[in-house]
């Protein structure tokens, strides 16, 4: 009877406890703020075993690891304990206040829920490395930096921002995109096109590096004092050797995302200096040239000249005005036309910008045009230059004079505006020699003679094109040959596409040199084997070196299924096979 109470009461001691536990189904967080290029761990957690696990969508979120399964059971002093775990790793997508939705579980024929997790995510920051991480080598070998050309420019002063992604190997990038774009707030911007990516030499801090530009801007700022450049952010796709090793001995890679941030910089912008500033400076920053030109310097009254305002250089062209011009009232002055000749490049803007105006003389007589200055700020100098254009006269000969002056005698800007409506518009022609349009009469006309033709000629046309078309599919031999030349090319053309990618490459490889002798040589399916083909080459006259190149192709494709092979090793194999069947034509 004590033997059976202590069975009991060990009985009573370690199982009771467990029915009795409460189900507990939780979610876990390993942080609950993060930067745009951390990872988050999520943990759904529950104390008994279930059925049907489902996880919320992780709106907000990229998946990059998980789910991630572990069980953990034991007895302490008779205590049962049981936990079974979920686990996924996260990257946010967006920035924000976040939230992780409930997951659901089914135990013991009930539905159990977690609590909804709020998440905050910041801007990217800068993480520390754990030397104990598994991706310790891409903390370690992946860079992202913004370049600056200068971090203390003057106002509407050019300034550069290249972004460059350095890396070392092991590493290797297969995949990348923009998660977040700078805005350049406070500048005027403009991004510089790169036409395709490419992998270049390059230096970080001493060590060399793969280097790959991603962007590249021009920034003129438009306000004074700390301005702050926002970080450009990229997700990449890395791919880097893992502790497997493949059939033949090869380091297997493993995939992982990462997003790198450039992080956020400051841009000191300095006010232009009040010393010295010309009372006509309208902003001009830079290095520049001023001309005022004249088309002509001799006219008739009531005929136009123009006079063309430039300036050209390097500088901020689009942001400023160019000076006004100002003539004697007797000369009529129209709008002018703007003009702009500028590229932007990484030295900023250059080319010139111009302000045509024409003009009007109503009466004859010298006029000055006066000289006019053009004011800028050199900021390598860090000085301010006034250039003037030389004044010019213009001679207006053959019309009225004017009542406020007299023969020879030069107007002057005060003179008070005097027209003539009489005299102003004699340039145009007011008796014109026109002559009237004499139209062909259609009734046996040329075009009415080809309009007849022109049915019959068609007709004609369209049963020769019948003919021939009736011909080409009689001829069952050269539409082989056609076939044969349009499947050899298309596959051809789809093996060159890919010679990036070795499956697809020697997929469409192997597919066109079968096609090619399908319909070239009329094997069919059942004698595709290397003895009939080379049997069958030989009868078509064809040496042993080049069937046996034929041969050697064939192998390579079925090969690369299995093998690895370079991109040097693919160009050649394309080579090899256009030489081949150019050879097998010559032949046939």
């Amino acid at each position: 009877m004590k033997k059976t109470f202590i069975i009991v009461f060990l009985l009573l001691t370690g199982i009771v406890p467990t029915i009795a536990q409460e189900v507990s189904f939780q979610a876990k967080l390993s942080k609950r703020s993060l930067g745009l290029n951390e990872r988050l761990r999520v943990d759904f957690i529950m104390n008994k075993n279930g059925d049907n696990f489902t996880p919320p969508n992780f709106t907000g979120f990229r998946v990059v690891g998980g789910p991630n399964q572990s069980i953990s059971n034991s007895w302490v002093n008779g205590k049962r304990s049981f936990s079974k775990t979920y686990t996924y790793f996260l990257t946010p997508t967006q920035k924000g206040a976040l939230t992780i939705a409930q997951a659901t579980i089914n135990i013991a024929g009930e539905t159990y829920k977690t609590t909804p997790q709020k998440i905050t995510v910041t801007e990217a920051v800068e993480v520390p490395r754990d030397p104990n991480s598994p991706e310790y080598l891409i903390d370690d070998n992946l860079h992202l930096v913004a370049e600056i050309s200068n971090t203390q420019p003057y106002l509407n002063e050019a300034i550069t921002v290249v972004y460059k992604l350095y890396f070392r190997n092991p590493l290797r990038i297969s995949d990348g995109r923009a998660v977040e774009n700078p805005k350049f707030a406070d500048f005027w911007s403009h991004n510089i096109d790169i036409a395709q990516l490419k992998v270049e030499d390059g230096t970080y801090k001493g060590e060399p590096y793969n280097m790959v530009i991603w962007k590249k801007s021009v920034l003129y700022p438009q306000k004074t004092g700390k301005l702050s450049l926002e970080p450009l952010s990229l997700n990449l796709v890395i791919d880097l050797p893992s502790n497997r090793r493949d059939f033949f001995g090869n380091r297997i890679l493993q995939q992982s995302n990462r997003t790198v941030t450039a992080g956020r910089r400051t841009i000191n912008v300095k006010p232009l200096p009040e010393n010295g500033k010309p009372a006509n400076f309208f902003g001009a920053v830079g290095q520049f040239n001023f001309d005022a030109l004249l088309n002509k310097k001799s006219l008739k009254a009531s005929e136009s000249f123009e006079i063309k305002l430039k300036v050209s250089g390097t500088g901020n062209l689009k942001l400023f005005n160019i000076p006004a011009l100002v003539l004697p009232n007797t000369l009529e002055i129209f709008e002018p036309e703007h003009i702009e000749n500028v590229k932007t490049n990484l030295l900023g803007m250059q080319g010139s910008i111009e302000d045509n105006y024409t003009v009007v003389p109503r009466f004859q007589g010298k006029y000055p045009i006066p000289p006019l200055s053009f004011s800028y700020f050199d900021p390598k100098k860090q000085q301010y230059f006034t250039l003037r254009s030389s004044e010019q006269i213009v001679d207006v000969f053959g019309g009225p004079l004017s009542n406020n002056s007299s023969q020879g005698k030069t107007p002057t800007l005060s003179n008070p505006l005097i027209t003539n409506t009489d005299e102003s518009f004699r340039f145009i022609k007011l008796r014109p020699n026109l002559q009237p349009i004499v139209q062909e009469k259609f009734w046996k006309s040329k075009l009415f003679y080809g309009l007849m033709v022109a049915p019959l000629l068609l007709l004609i046309a369209f049963i020769l094109l019948m003919q021939r078309n009736r011909r080409i599919s009689g001829d069952v031999e050269g539409s082989r040959l056609r076939l044969a030349n349009r499947l050899s090319k298309k596959y051809l053309g789809e093996a060159k596409k890919n010679l990036t990618d070795k499956p697809l490459f020697y997929d469409a490889l192997e597919r066109a040199l079968y096609n090619y002798l399908k319909s070239r040589l009329k094997i069919s399916t059942d004698d595709f084997s290397k003895e009939k083909i080379s049997e069958i080459l030989a009868d078509k006259n064809l040496n042993r070196d080049e069937i046996k190149s034929f041969i050697d192709l064939l192998e390579n494709c079925e090969a690369a299924r299995y093998a690895p092979a370079s991109d040097t090793k693919m160009k050649q194999d394309f080579d090899d096979a256009l030489t081949v069947i150019a050879n097998i034509d010559k032949k046939l």
